[in-house]
């Protein structure tokens, strides 16, 4: 390994490279040193461009290599195949040299070097899977969010049958192990490219990658495993929800596959805007709108709030903008239970026109405040 050229000087990039300058130099050199490439082919540098690629495309070896050198890869060496830069890259320029069938280079290079993801998506698709979960919003009053409501909407969904459990088969005993994978749900193919034969692997023409064949299907379902189902759903709204929080609801989402469970229901909050509310956190604000007389001498006032009218005391002398505390008359905390503030923005109204008697009043006044000067 001391003896071999710098990894950088392979793909001929700096050692600052990115990943994706990284993989444009593999291309072009794996496309001039491929030994299939009678003009420039050379076997020992196509294979010293894949080892580089293959330690330098990948995060964790790259920074190995950085620290160690090939000191890093003596005893385990570099795995092939991390990524597939030949993605969507069909023949040379100039022409197909390997004949008019349109070999797809990046089909062969993922099959020749990294076939084993197919593989997995493959065998994972012999078992049961569960299904995607759902989001779905619903509208909702602002005044159902402070006090809790129940509510029933109208749902549709692919529900497991109940006949089968979901099996899509008569009985249990009408679920067979497929003979083409013996239950793997997947197949080892064939096929000629130019490297000579590829072995890959594909879903199960005859079981559909299930793993499985159901020899008598369910009647009530048709084999499918589930049924359509249209359904009140109903939906308990907690006191103190906000919006954009959501609900779960277990087992109402996108329907299993090969016999998996349904994913979740999530119910989205969407609350519309209260007239008079507004709503931070677990706090209430609301405006109150005074004469300067009631703002001047102070004033015990009706107020509404989310749990309905209550007494405010407005202390003498408030000046506009003043902020109220009204204590424990905000949204009950969803999960403590512990309520929030009511918060009163005073807005004074000054008068834009006067009558007589009540400009002498405040004529009056003005005398009286400056006889204090």
């Amino acid at each position: 390994m001391a003896q071999k050229t710098d990894l950088y000087q392979v793909l001929g990039v700096n050692k600052s490279a990115s990943k994706d300058e990284i993989k444009s130099a593999y291309r072009k050199l794996a496309k001039k040193y491929h030994p299939d490439n009678k003009e420039t082919g050379d076997e020992k540098k196509f294979k010293e461009v894949q080892e580089a690629y293959d330690i330098l495309y990948d995060d964790q070896k790259r920074a190995a290599y950085d620290r160690f050198g090939f000191a890093a890869f003596d005893q385990a060496g570099a795995n092939p195949g991390q990524g597939n830069p030949f993605s969507g890259f069909s023949g040379f320029q100039g022409g197909n040299p390997f004949g008019d069938e349109g070999i797809d280079l990046g089909d062969i290079f993922s099959s020749f070097f990294g076939g084993g993801g197919s593989q997995r998506r493959s065998q994972s698709a012999a078992g049961p899977l569960r299904g995607s979960d759902i989001v779905m919003k619903l509208t909702v009053d602002f005044m159902d969010t402070i006090n809790g409501k129940d509510v029933s909407i109208p749902y549709t969904y692919d529900m497991p049958c109940p006949d089968c459990n979901g099996t899509g088969a008569k009985t249990p005993n009408d679920v067979k192990t497929c003979t083409n994978c013996n239950g793997r749900g997947y197949v080892r193919v064939q096929r000629r490219s130019l490297f000579g034969v590829v072995e890959s692997q594909e879903v199960c023409p005859t079981c559909g990658g299930k793993g499985k064949i159901i020899v008598n299907p369910c009647p009530k379902c048709n084999g499918k495993g589930y049924i359509r189902s249209k359904i009140d759903l109903k939906l308990h709204i907690p006191a103190g929800i906000n919006n954009g929080q959501q609900i779960r609801v277990s087992g109402k989402g996108e329907r299993g596959r090969n016999g998996g469970p349904n994913g979740d229901l999530y119910v989205q909050m969407d609350v519309k805007k209260h007239p008079i509310f507004t709503r931070n956190g677990n706090d209430i604000y609301v405006d109150l709108t005074l004469s300067m007389v009631d703002a001047a001498l102070g004033e015990d006032v009706e107020i509404e709030t989310v749990y309905g009218k209550k007494i405010l005391s407005i202390p003498s002398g408030t000046q506009p903008n003043t902020t109220l505390r009204m204590k424990g008359y905000g949204v009950k905390d969803l999960k403590t239970g512990k309520p929030g503030d009511q918060y009163v923005n005073v807005k004074i109204v000054i008068p834009t026109s006067l009558k007589r008697n009540e400009k002498d009043l405040l004529n009056q006044f003005k005398a009286l405040r400056q006889g204090k000067k």
